[in-house]
């Protein structure tokens, strides 16, 4: 992990509580909040593109303002972070545990932070699926 050289590794600890905690009231601190945000979902097809519609896609998963409590789950593993400049390239394995099942998604991330403020938030999000163990 980098540290330090203008980028604080706990803003990907705060994206990782953001999705535990499905608080949207933290999407403006964690994200740029304007047109150039992007984000590919490993849920749907196509890019999501500014911040309405990164918001609105979060909503489909149940975030709401506030959050609310779940037993479902999501970590990372083997983060990986380099700094470009300014901005600062997040690399990484997601997992997802839904509450009650056995089974777990999982697969490659990679979060691009930009300066935006005097903070990073995340510019582009770009999630994919492993195959099923099995499948």
């Amino acid at each position: 992990m980098v540290e330090g050289r203008d980028f604080d590794g706990k803003v990907i600890d705060e994206w990782v509580s953001f999705w535990n905690t499905y608080d949207l009231s933290q999407f403006d601190r964690l994200f740029l909040t304007d047109d150039r945000v992007s984000y590919f979902s490993s849920e749907k097809e196509g890019l999501v593109k500014g911040a309405d519609a990164v918001r609105a896609h979060h909503v489909g998963f149940g975030f709401v303002p506030g959050g609310k409590a779940s037993a479902n789950r999501l970590w990372l593993d083997d983060v990986h972070a380099e700094m470009l400049g300014s901005a600062v390239v997040v690399t990484a394995i997601w997992y997802f545990q839904r509450a009650g099942s056995d089974k777990v998604q999982r697969g490659p991330v990679t979060l691009i932070y930009a300066q935006d403020g005097g903070q990073h938030r995340i510019a582009h999000a770009n999630f994919s699926n492993y195959a099923a163990q099995g499948a």
